[in-house]
């Protein structure tokens, strides 16, 4: 860590030890990479906020003299649709615009979902007797055991297509990561001094669990949220290409893909675009959860 210090009138003296969120950057922003991660992350979330401002058309609004019109820099592209037209019309700058909504709108329902029910669950497996903990244990081994999105395949057969149900799907299938993860953290910081003082002061159970020892295991919970977003945006563009994800014509970037395979040899944008939102938007999201990691776990910290 820097070194801090401070003028006074008996001349330099270290300064008081800066304040977490100031530590927490100082560590962060040493990451190139996670920096241009959070930059890259915050302006697709500011454009998911602000897009029906800056779409130029609906994103189901169809022009049907423009189908599969080339983007502008492109021999047949105009400046009316700068990025073309998809095979019913529609502006694919109002769709990818409105898609980015869609795929921040799964990232944080599903890492909400998956991380409230997950980290109440870990956080009970980790104070249960042996027998329950033991029980729900091998309960998230066996969700574990099979491939996320193959499970989250089998859910939304079961509920039905629709992006809601593809949303619980995932947050179903991620959940065992939090219980996992909340679980470990929990048993390792049970048995400090801390606890033990709480216990003796009379905190009931609930009070140690939920405020005595789960605010001192919220780092790898908060990297573990950063990650699992990225990979609820990648499943749901997956459900989405094979049709079990938001249904046509939501503006869902994995939807978009569906709805364009068939023209991907003669009109390349209604595919490349989409995937190339999908691709930069999880880069973004792994190299900010990278910086997250280094930044909030002591271990990595760099002295």
């Amino acid at each position: 860590m820097a070194e801090y210090t401070a003028e006074t009138e008996h001349g330099l003296q270290p300064a008081p030890p800066p304040g977490p969120v100031r530590e927490f950057w100082h560590s962060f922003k040493e990451n190139r990479g996670a920096v241009i991660g959070l930059v890259v992350f915050s302006t697709f979330l500011l454009i998911a906020i602000i897009a029906p401002l800056l779409a130029p058309y609906g994103p189901a609004q169809q022009f049907r003299d423009h189908l599969l019109q080339p983007p502008v820099w492109q021999d047949g592209g105009s400046w009316q649709f700068p990025l073309g037209t998809d095979p019913l019309g529609r502006d694919m700058v109002s769709r990818l615009l409105y898609g980015a909504r869609f795929s921040f709108f799964i990232g944080v329902v599903v890492v909400a979902i998956a991380t409230f029910f997950g980290v109440v669950i870990g956080v009970i497996a980790g104070f249960a007797p042996r027998w329950a903990d033991t029980l729900i244990m091998r309960v998230m081994d066996i969700v574990l055991s099979f491939p996320s999105l193959l499970m989250a395949l089998v859910l939304v057969a079961i509920l039905g297509p629709s992006l809601i149900n593809a949303m619980i799907a995932i947050a179903v299938v991620l959940q065992p990561h939090f219980v996992r993860l909340t679980r470990a953290a929990v048993l390792s910081e049970r048995a400090k001094d801390y606890v033990t003082a709480a216990r003796v002061a009379g905190s009931g159970q609930l009070r140690i669990m939920f405020k005595t020892v789960l605010p001192n295991c919220l780092s790898p919970i908060i990297v573990q949220a950063a990650l699992s977003f990225s990979t609820a945006v990648l499943d749901a563009a997956a459900l989405g290409f094979l049709g079990m994800g938001a249904q046509p014509p939501t503006p869902e970037w994995g939807t978009m893909l569906a709805e364009a395979r068939e023209f991907i040899l003669r009109a390349w944008w209604v595919v490349t675009l989409p995937g190339l939102c999908i691709l930069v938007t999880v880069l973004a999201i792994n190299l900010m959860g990278d910086g997250l990691r280094d930044a909030l776990d002591p271990k990595l910290k760099r002295s």
